[in-house]
């Protein structure tokens, strides 16, 4: 017989044999750190996690608030998210005991020419065995914990998916409104300019026919006309598909927003002074998203190791079994047993060297993809930031731009008034303020854009501590 001494030194050696086996993996791909990016540590502010209530319009509210709690694309973003849940709980389940009931009956002719003696050689008999039975595999190498932070930086991913499809949600639906608003406000003015170059056109008309102006004067004033109009339709166009947009983003008919009249909030402070800083910029879902499924690759590799060492197992069993159901539950059917079991990955070192190397792989993949996914976050952050500010300076000029139109407005009426011009010039210069209040506007919604931009290149808010 073989001496426990000596099995114990040959189960060691085995061990020392199937560790040897684990291939050596080149130097895993890191991160890039902030300064690499050029990111500051810190913004001056931050955004609120409802980040759209700033623009202060319940109609607004209302239409993202529907489209939060039906949207068909956060469902299957949480049915996602509730698979990553269950993963977690079943590797968390792998490292507790296994603990089963069984209850196994059989019929059968027994040979009357095996092993089995007479009486019960030849003869038909029922045979059953009740028995509960334990076992547990001891994680010594990591294998199960690493599984577990795996499986929870999955689920810590698909939450922060979800938050960047509740932020994208969002936006959309923000940018939709706000373009409709902006839409609106353009065909009011353009309605405006219309009812102008009318009033000119009659004018002209009155003109010429006094004999004060001729053909080509006429046809000046008839020429915007049509371009107005079509312009006009456009416009109504661009409505009509904004509606159907927002409607079905907020899980609507395409008609039940044909009413809808949008109107163009205040341009707000905060976003302008809010400067891409790291604290902000880690806020942004999808990065955060790919930042946990790099967590989560860096475990599998541990995992994938972990396999090259033994699964170390104990067991034990207790029951009654015997020939005869009447013999089933009786002092003498009673058997258990118990014992540790050992299994070596010997023959299998192929399979699991191409695991652990796909698994370092893909940790690689998941490295690069956060590294491009930061790359592209500071990227657009920065563009938003400088946009605004360039919009910014623009509204400035613009504004200069606007109040000397007024004021030729206002010569030109108190000019009329003296006796010294005509009405004439009078629609010419309003027509001059609209042009300039239409570029306001236009400035005004491209501002607001902006906002709503900047918010979701900085993640809305949102952190992962708010789950």
């Amino acid at each position: 017989m073989i001496h426990s001494r000596t099995l114990v030194a040959l189960a060691a050696a085995a061990l020392l044999a199937a560790c040897a086996q684990i291939p050596a993996l080149p130097k895993p791909a890191a991160p890039l750190a902030a300064d690499k990016v050029g990111l500051s540590e810190s913004s001056k502010a931050a955004f609120d996690q409802q980040w759209w209530a700033a623009f202060r319009d319940p109609q607004l509210n209302t239409l993202i608030e529907r489209a939060l709690a039906e949207s068909p694309n956060l469902a299957l973003v949480q049915a996602r998210m509730n698979k990553a849940a269950a993963m977690v709980e079943a590797a968390v389940a792998a490292d507790k005991p296994v603990v089963g009931l069984g209850l196994d009956a059989s019929r059968q002719r027994y040979t009357e020419h095996g092993l089995i003696p007479p009486p019960i050689a030849g003869t038909i008999r029922t045979t059953a065995t009740l028995q509960a039975g334990i076992s547990h595999e001891w994680d010594f190498f990591g294998k199960h914990a690493a599984a577990l932070n795996a499986a929870l930086g999955q689920h810590k991913a698909s939450q922060a998916d979800m938050a960047a499809a509740r932020l994208v949600l969002a936006t959309q639906i923000s940018r939709a409104y706000l373009s409709l608003a902006q839409v609106q406000a353009q065909a009011e003015l353009l309605d405006r300019m219309t009812g102008e170059r009318q009033a000119a056109l009659a004018l002209v008309r009155q003109r010429s026919e006094a004999g004060l102006d001729g053909a080509q004067e006429l046809r000046n004033a008839e020429l915007p006309l049509p371009e107005l109009r079509r312009q006009r339709l456009i416009l109504n166009e661009q409505a009509t598909i904004l509606r159907h947009q927002l409607a079905a983003l907020t899980v609507q008919a395409p008609q039940t927003l044909d009413s809808l009249q949008a109107r163009l909030p205040a341009v707000q402070p905060w976003p302008a002074d809010v400067a891409p800083g790291l604290d902000l910029l880690g806020r942004r879902p999808e990065l955060v998203a790919a930042r946990w499924r790099v967590e989560a690759a860096t475990q599998q590799v541990k995992e994938s190791r972990a396999q090259f060492y033994p699964n170390v197992t104990l067991s034990a069993f207790a029951g009654f079994s015997s020939i005869g159901l009447d013999n089933l539950i009786n002092a003498g059917s009673r058997q258990y047993g118990f014992g540790p079991s050992l299994r070596l990955p010997i023959f299998d070192t192929g399979r699991l060297r191409a695991q652990l190397t796909g698994s370092a792989a893909e940790a690689d993949a998941a490295v690069a993809s956060y590294n491009a996914a930061l790359l592209d976050a500071v990227r657009d952050a920065s563009d938003q930031y400088t946009g605004l500010q360039s919009l910014r300076a623009q509204t400035a000029e613009q504004a200069e731009s606007l109040a000397q139109s007024q004021r030729l407005l206002d010569l030109a009426q108190q000019r009329r008034s003296a006796g010294l011009s005509s009405q004439l010039a009078v629609l010419n210069a309003r027509l001059s303020l609209l042009q300039q209040e239409r570029q306001a506007l236009d400035l005004r919604a491209q501002a607001l854009l902006g906002q709503v931009n900047l918010a979701r290149s900085l993640g809305g808010g949102w952190n992962d501590t708010t789950n």
